[in-house]
């Protein structure tokens, strides 16, 4: 750490003796509120010279801001939280804020805990994803210490910014291709139906199979985990008797229609030709395996990027003092249509 003659280290005193300007000019060119070119001059090169580094604690207890925030995601390892990083990062970074990361693992108590924890002004807003939305996350919610942007579905009675994914059109995408493609015995892999992803995507299925005159079929369906081995699972249950198998397998995400792929390619079925599979998300994971994956974009980077620019609007906006009733947008859903649905399709 760099020392002043006297040993100690860099402080703006230090700084107005060696540029040989007041303690008042040094406090407003470090604080940007604007001085005499040449005064910028000889206090930005006086604290070069000293090696004087801002105390980011002292200026936080002084304006009440962190210059952070936070994003909590269900699964940090998930492509899709991935892509929402990026792009929150990006937006918030250019702003002058670092991000801090939290994943709670869709643990209803830890997101809870990290929408209390706005109190503690250890950031000054939170992005938050919970596939689960409790009375408690309402309450929660309501009650915050903080600007809140939910990426999600919310009741429409809960004062917070949200961005949301139109999963029930994007199920329902998918499946229409399918049917298009000549497939006649669609099964369906899907997570937890408690959860708001589960809920809408079971929803846009059943609408779909409904429109294009196809039964639903509850031996054709299995719930499980949003995971590649939950899907390798789901597919040997849907497996088991080969003259009831499907000639389709439509997931709730990509992870879970890899591990269909592998449970096909196990037993040496070829996909598409013998059984198509499409996912959902459109996450990296989806040009990583062989054949590459039909998925449903559902707008990850742009629900990620929409999300902070709304955080960042409510932050320029002083407490008190809030013009903007709560703000709801959804990113349109778009088939991405790929080899493992049409032998015709490149791979990439």
């Amino acid at each position: 750490m760099p020392r002043t003659q006297s040993g100690g280290q860099p402080t703006i005193v230090s700084i107005a003796q060696r540029a040989e300007v007041s303690i008042a000019s040094v406090s407003r060119v470090l604080n940007g509120l604007g001085a005499r070119r040449d005064t910028v001059e000889r206090v930005e090169r006086a604290a070069a010279e000293l090696g004087y580094v801002p105390n980011a604690v002292a200026r936080s207890l002084k304006d009440g801001r962190t210059r952070q925030l936070t994003f909590a995601m269900p699964d940090i390892g998930n492509p899709v939280y991935v892509a929402m990083v990026r792009a929150i990062q990006s937006v918030t970074k250019a702003a002058g804020y670092r991000l801090l990361l939290h994943s709670t693992d869709a643990v209803v108590d830890d997101e809870l805990a990290v929408l209390r924890s706005l109190g503690d002004r250890t950031s000054d807003g939170l992005i938050i994803c919970p596939i689960r939305i409790t009375d408690e996350h309402v309450q929660a919610l309501r009650t915050a210490a903080g600007p809140v942007v939910v990426i999600g579905s919310l009741p429409d009675d809960v004062p917070v910014d949200s961005v949301r994914a139109d999963s029930v059109a994007g199920a329902a995408l998918a499946v229409r291709h399918l049917h298009e493609t000549g497939r006649r015995r669609i099964a369906f892999v899907n997570g937890p139906p408690d959860t708001v992803p589960g809920r809408n995507r079971d929803e846009g299925f059943r609408t779909a199979m409904a429109e294009c005159g196809l039964v639903y079929d509850d031996a054709l369906v299995v719930h499980t985990d949003f995971g590649i081995d939950s899907g390798a699972e789901a597919a040997e249950r849907l497996l088991a008797d080969d003259a009831s198998r499907p000639d389709a397998v439509f997931c709730a995400n990509d992870q879970l229609a890899l591990g269909v792929a592998r449970a096909l390619h196990s037993r040496g079925l070829r996909i598409p030709e013998d059984v198509a599979v499409a996912g959902m998300d459109d996450s990296l994971l989806a040009q990583a395996g062989w054949p590459t994956l039909t998925s449903v974009d559902l707008g990850s980077t742009e629900r990620g990027r929409h999300a902070a620019e709304l955080l960042l609007e409510r932050l320029r906006t002083p407490d008190g003092t809030h013009p903007l009733a709560p703000r709801t947008s959804t990113a349109p859903p778009r088939l991405v249509v790929r080899a493992s649905t049409a032998p015709t399709a490149v791979n990439s």
